[in-house]
């Protein structure tokens, strides 16, 4: 049965209200969340602070975005938990954004923040926005509704707001349907290069044979490269890269110096541009062929070469006339994008190995917590009969893409065994572990920076040893997730949270606590948590009483610092947090503390789940070896062989591999065959 807009409705206000229900929080706090969230995810936006605020002067906004390329994301939301799907019409468009404009305007020209509470978060946005009124080069104004938009108003053209390039953007609930219910789990841009620049864009076709992908070679002005740079931004970069570009984050001064220095030779010395696309549209004219219309422009390599086109020209006035940026364009249609895309991103970036690696969502390490999250039962909460699971969503869409050709039946058996709440992302992954074991601002930073920094520390780790990352390792994950959205839940529910930096204030909570039980040579029980699938009243009391004390530190921030939300991604926040300890530690209760593990009862636990994990890596590499059949192992062998590649011991071990099943190879020998099996991957054999 096929779901409809008005299925997706009903389903998605019974996700809004389980959410408040489960946070303590405000049904529009749930809602401008869980859909903000959904556009960081797709990469719509880098992040989202949630803010609310309505003035009886016209004025209303309820999130924001600050981004380091002078970018402001505004939100409104039209929103009153509709029990039907309705009509969003123009006029309730125009007044929506009329509220949200007004609210920048006051911001930006009226200070509006002397009128306004010191430690509100609506204070620390209109200060915010006065403060970098000369540094704003964009606003991207997004309405965000749970009604359905009318077919009479599909887009509004772009626009300026006191003197800031604005751009307008609805995500009504039939956008967010059709983002969820797509294949490629995220809402594909559709660029006209004849009404974007006048002209379609030169190329010669590269795909030769009716099996080839369409391929083409295209000379991109880099002029138009920056243009789309800047007016989509991360949305151009498929999303290891977006994530790369994040753990660099820094302009590439060597692309910088050749553009204002030596322009000409740009296309000489730059390595240029792998792209993919879901479709193009081509026109033959009198200098040739040219692609005028490209749906879905992806850059799997090379976002280090745009953002840097971009930067230099805004920032160095830089004239990029006469640049041109070298481009491969392959065409790969949404069915297979989920499977090809990644590969063609991974060998594009083989010249930085830790950056294409880690971050891939079919990377041995996701695969592996997504194979914990399929096979683990979590024990029955206290009331309840059934296990259920926590489903690891390593590639986005999977949670829904596993129901899509179930029964009814087989559908509600599905979400009973994995529940919503229960499932989680790559991004909340980052979140949950960053908190206690990095510095707690890459939270605070949003989640694509924070996940591009726990992907770089956990990349490193693996190469180190991958027997780490088990099943207490999982369980682990699960425990700091539920004591995440308990800390989340307790401080909506406190008296003194005014519905501002809740966030901020969870973020730092954990990490306190992280910070206290280390210095004491301690370690929370993490398996108390899994085992119980909750924390205790000890545990609850703990984050209540050092959630209140940091919420105080926070909102004093030093003098010359308005916004909260910006000075908790800083490092002073923390190192001022740290200079508390002691205050915070007395705190925490003798029950609190007694429930603690000593440093020996969590070494010995881990060295454990290490031995298991390296007992199930060996089960694993001969369950693997054992079902590649010995021609196969013969066909590498002779590959790697021609090419110069195998190592003595290699090659004898793929000779024990060629005889099987009369030899079979051993335990140790399978672990070299499953790293042989990588190199011939990237020699083209595909096993």
């Amino acid at each position: 049965m096929e779901l409809t807009a008005e299925d997706f409705f009903h389903d998605f206000r019974q996700e809004i209200l389980a959410g408040a229900e489960a946070n303590s929080a405000f049904q529009l706090t749930a809602f401008m969340e869980g859909v903000g969230n959904e556009l960081v995810e797709t990469g719509f936006v880098e992040g989202f602070e949630f803010c609310h605020y309505r003035a009886q002067r016209g004025m209303r906004v309820d999130g924001y975005w600050f981004d380091d390329e002078g970018g402001l994301d505004l939100f409104v939301a039209d929103f009153e938990c509709r029990q039907e799907l309705a009509s969003l019409t123009r006029t309730d468009v125009e007044a929506a954004f009329k509220r949200l404009t007004s609210f920048f305007e006051a911001s930006l020209r009226k200070d509006l923040a002397k009128d306004l509470e010191v430690t509100s978060p609506e204070y620390g946005l209109a200060r915010q926005i006065a403060d970098r009124k000369g540094q704003l080069r964009r606003i991207n104004l997004i309405l965000v509704s749970e009604r359905t938009l009318s077919d009479r108003l599909q887009s509004m053209p772009d626009g300026e707001v006191c003197g800031v390039p604005a751009s307008y953007h609805i995500w009504d609930i039939s956008r967010l349907f059709r983002q969820r219910s797509s294949r490629s789990h995220k809402e594909a841009l559709d660029l006209d290069f004849e009404a974007m620049f006048g002209a379609g864009i030169s190329c010669l076709p590269a795909h030769l044979g009716s099996d080839a992908y369409p391929s083409y070679l295209i000379v991109m002005p880099a002029d138009v490269l920056a243009t789309l740079y800047g007016k989509f931004g991360a949305q151009l970069l498929e999303q290891n890269v977006r994530c790369f570009l994040q753990a660099r984050g820094k302009v590439n001064q060597g692309i910088r110096a050749t553009i204002i220095n030596e322009p000409s030779m740009f296309f000489a010395y730059n390595n240029g541009i792998t792209a993919t696309a879901q479709s193009v549209e081509t026109k033959r004219g009198v200098e040739g062929l040219a692609i005028t219309r490209i749906v879905d422009l992806q850059i799997v390599n090379g976002g280090q070469t745009t953002a840097s086109l971009f930067h230099t020209k805004r920032r160095d006035e830089a004239k990029l006339n006469g640049i041109f940026v070298q481009m491969k364009l392959s065409v790969i249609d949404s069915e297979e994008s989920d499977t090809v895309v990644p590969l063609i991103s991974e060998y594009a970036n083989t010249q930085n190995r830790v950056n294409a690696a880690d971050f891939f969502s079919n990377s041995p390490f996701h695969v592996r917590m997504q194979d914990f999250s399929r096979r683990l039962w979590a024990p029955a909460q206290q009331g309840v009969q059934r296990e259920t699971k926590w489903f690891y969503e390593r590639a986005r869409g999977q949670y829904a893409d596993a129901q899509s050709k179930l029964t009814p039946a087989e559908q509600r058996r599905f979400k009973a065994e994995n529940p919503k709440p229960q499932m989680f992302t790559k991004t909340d992954l980052a979140k949950f572990e960053n908190v206690w074991d990095d510095h707690p601002k890459w939270v605070n930073l949003g989640a694509q920076k924070n996940f591009a920094r726990y992907a770089a520390r956990i990349g490193a780790e693996w190469k180190k040893s991958s027997d780490g990352f088990n099943e207490f390792y999982f369980k682990r994950i699960v425990a700091r997730a539920l004591i995440f959205r308990a800390c989340e839940k307790l401080v909506s529910a406190q008296s003194w949270y005014n519905g501002g930096y809740r966030a901020n204030i969870v973020a730092y909570t954990l990490a306190v606590i992280s910070e206290i039980v280390r210095r004491q040579g301690k370690a929370i029980d993490y398996g108390r948590v899994w085992n119980a699938q909750g924390i205790n009243g000890t545990f609850e009391q703990a984050l209540a009483d050092i959630s209140k004390a940091v919420n105080e530190e926070i909102i004093r921030p030093p003098a010359g610092i308005s916004n909260i939300s910006e000075w908790c991604k800083r490092d002073a926040c923390w190192t001022g947090l740290q200079g508390n300890l002691e205050k915070f530690e007395q705190l925490l209760s003798e029950e609190f503390n007694g429930d603690l593990l000593s440093a020996e009862d969590r070494a010995s636990e881990a060295q454990s789940a290490k031995k298991t994990q390296k007992i199930d890596n060996g089960i694993e590499a001969q369950r693997r070896v054992l079902g590649i059949a010995a021609d196969e192992w013969a066909k590498v062998r002779k590959v790697l062989s021609t090419r110069k590649l195998l190592s003595t011991k290699e090659a004898g071990i793929l000779d024990i591999a060629m005889q099987m099943p009369a030899k079979i190879p051993t335990e140790k020998q399978c672990a070299v065959l499953i790293e042989t099996i990588e190199k011939a991957r990237l020699e083209g054999v595909l096993l």
